[in-house]
């Protein structure tokens, strides 16, 4: 439901000017039936508006959403409404008052309401939620989310190290996001000087742990269409020297990064998300403008069933490369498998490996994971 498997084969900038335009005749010609549907079967808990009955008239005192909210409304993908009303609200792990009316309605009929429940929101600054794609390991996502991300990056070779980031994310505004980064971590240096700093080839000396470069970063979606399946974000993220340089934990001065992030729907479930941008030293004697580039294609699948536990297989390239005469870029690969891990699906993790293409000197394979929390949806231990 989210893209026609024949996108792929029409130009990108036809379907940024066509799609919005298809979209909306094929929403004013269903809208008559999903309104009608709605309120023969949905209205007398959700309100003939979409805003919720009173608790006092249904009898029961769970809160009932908002439709026209676009806050809660744009969060979640079109089918993922469709499953809740097809099965009920066990499905995602929500209250049995919600029930099931895959028996009642057809499939055709469910996705008419849901059409017409989700056209309740009608500020389209806000990107709908099939545009949050599985976040990989590496390449940053275009969808501004509330999520909390702990991800670990396992270093292997002569001088291990398990560095760790803290990531807390959240959205304010229809295409606007805040993001905090806490690295921290423990790695085995060499052998260091009477001032504490390490020696390059030194004999192995005892681990440190510290944190890192805290890191702000704020997110702006410049442009989001259903009708071709694109999102396009601009992030600027800011490094501040927090981190203690001489045990390897920083670099002792600010670092701007821009990037711009792009996100597209592929046939067949499958995406490609796309990142670059430059690091930019605020210290040129102590460092070097950088460009990076990622890019990370992959698919989702469920093997249970439709509604069942999301698997996203993904392969990533990433590059990197000084702004300087004679650099080299430096390309990795990066295999990894996102999956959910509860019912309600806002909890997620991902394992992978990344291993060095090119420039492999000094450079050892590292180890992936992640769990990834999507907190709009519910508690950590909620929905399970």
């Amino acid at each position: 439901m989210r893209f026609a498997p024949y996108l792929w084969t029409i130009p990108l900038s036809f379907w940024v000017l066509l799609g919005p335009i298809v979209t909306s005749v094929g929403a004013q010609e269903d809208l008559p039936a999903g309104r009608d549907l709605y309120l023969r079967t949905c209205a007398s808990c959700h309100g003939p508006e979409g805003t919720g009955t009173s608790p006092t008239i249904v009898g029961f005192d769970i809160p009932l959403p908002d439709f026209t909210d676009c806050v809660f409304a744009s969060r979640e993908p079109f089918d993922d409404w469709v499953g809740v009303a097809h099965e009920g609200g066990p499905l995602r792990g929500f209250e049995r008052t919600m029930p099931a009316f895959g028996s009642a309605l057809s499939r055709e009929e469910l996705e008419l309401v849901v059409a017409y429940v989700k056209g309740l929101c009608t500020d389209e600054q806000w990107p709908d939620g099939a545009f949050n794609l599985p976040l990989a390991l590496g390449t940053e996502k275009a969808f501004p989310e509330d999520e909390t991300v702990f991800k670990t990056t396992v270093g292997t070779g002569d001088l291990p190290s398990v560095m760790n980031k803290l990531i807390y994310e959240k959205r304010f505004g229809a295409r606007n996001q805040i993001e905090l980064v806490v690295p921290f971590g423990w790695q085995k240096l060499s052998a260091v000087d009477g001032s504490g700093v390490p020696l390059a080839g030194g004999a192995d000396g005892d681990w440190n742990g510290g944190i890192g470069d805290l890191a702000i970063g704020l997110k702006r979606v410049l442009f989001h269409s259903l009708g071709s399946g694109s999102i396009v974000s601009f992030t600027l993220e800011t490094i501040l020297p927090t981190g203690n340089e001489a045990k390897g934990f920083g670099k002792g001065y600010t670092v701007f990064e821009p990037f711009i992030t792009f996100g597209q729907f592929l046939p067949f479930d499958a995406f490609v998300q796309l990142q670059t941008g430059v690091e930019i030293p605020t210290d040129s004697d102590a460092g070097s403008r950088e460009g990076l580039f990622r890019v990370a294609l992959g698919r989702t699948f469920t093997p249970g069933g439709e509604w069942s536990r999301a698997f996203s297989p993904m392969v990533e390239f990433l590059a990197a490369r000084e702004f300087e005469d004679g650099a080299a870029t430096a390309w990795d690969i990066l295999p990894q498998m996102q999956v959910t891990l509860n019912q309600r699906q806002h909890i997620m993790g991902n394992f992978g490996v990344r291993l060095p293409l090119t420039e492999t000197s000094g450079r050892d394979p590292q180890l992936l994971f992640y769990i990834l929390w999507d907190w709009f949806d519910g508690g950590f231990f909620e929905g399970w």
